[in-house]
């Protein structure tokens, strides 16, 4: 775990308010050194946090030697002990995307939903009031999976397809230039492409294959929209002097991505009650 990655992340998000104590930084990098060493990953990022109301979820991710292969995704209630959430389901995001409002912050709470089912009686068919259980931990995974898929961010260059190998850390990165720091085309959805699929010849032809493999964020745009302003699902700013760009997810608030131009420093922060802006296509 890079501790100046991590720190200049905690860093950012607290200008939300939603610093960590000293005392909890310290054991979030020492628990997160283990989790790495114990799971045998090439490497770990601390997510973020999806804040609750009786307690907050800390999360953490390890990645593989192939860094668009699957993630594990962690989950810690005191930045100590960790505890390892199943992959996400489609099933899963169906069942709870009928579940609304904060995350409770206990794992084994259960949603009640009321939903109607068909029911046969013999030649009748007739439709049954039924309580469906939803736990918490299940919902967790669902919105972490949603949120990476939408808004996990890297710079371009960051990360290099080799011809025959899987997708490593490109050693060579020394960060974005100044200029092409401010434009949303330097950076790209840290996840399988879904568009870049759909792209013609044509589109592809200018695309370097061992860097433009995933998808851009310039054409992020809300579903119904096919083009608004400049900036679309994003806000992006340069702060500290000209020192730092900072992206910001206006669908997912909480998110947060940082550059240092010119530096290898990057990273992203979710902290947030795991809400999505529904409102956004409204808004732009």
């Amino acid at each position: 775990m890079d501790e100046e990655s991590l720190l200049l992340s905690l860093e950012l998000a607290s200008g939300s308010g939603q610093g960590l104590s000293p005392d909890r930084r310290a054991s979030l990098l020492t628990s997160l050194m283990l989790v790495k060493r114990d799971y045998r990953f090439d490497r770990v990022l601390f997510w973020g946090r999806i804040l609750g109301l009786v307690a907050d979820y800390y999360i953490a991710q390890g990645l593989s030697e192939d860094q668009l292969a699957p993630r594990k995704t962690l989950y810690s209630l005191n930045c100590m002990e960790w505890s390892l959430l199943p992959p996400a389901t489609e099933e899963m995001e169906m069942q709870t995307s009928v579940v609304k409002g904060r995350f409770m912050g206990d794992p084994s709470h259960a949603y009640e939903h009321t939903e109607l089912q068909k029911v046969n009686d013999g030649e009748k068919v007739f439709e049954e009031e039924v309580v469906v259980q939803i736990k918490e931990e299940t919902r967790l995974v669902s919105i972490i999976d949603q949120i990476d898929k939408a808004v996990a961010v890297i710079p371009r260059g960051a990360l290099v397809k080799t011809p025959f190998g899987p997708i490593r850390v490109n050693r060579t990165f020394e960060g974005l230039s100044s200029s092409e720091a401010k434009k949303l085309s330097s950076y790209f959805h840290f996840r399988e492409p879904v568009e870049l699929k759909n792209k013609t010849l044509l589109e592809k032809a200018d695309l370097d294959p061992s860097l433009d493999f995933m998808d851009s964020l310039e054409h992020d745009f809300p579903k119904g929209l096919a083009s608004c302003s400049s900036s679309g699902s994003w806000s992006i700013q340069m702060e500290r002097g000209n020192t730092l760009v900072v992206l910001r997810s206006l669908l997912w608030p909480g998110l947060t991505f940082y550059h240092a131009p010119r530096t290898k420093n990057y990273g992203y922060i979710y902290v947030g009650t795991g809400e999505k802006n529904i409102d956004l296509p409204f808004m732009l």
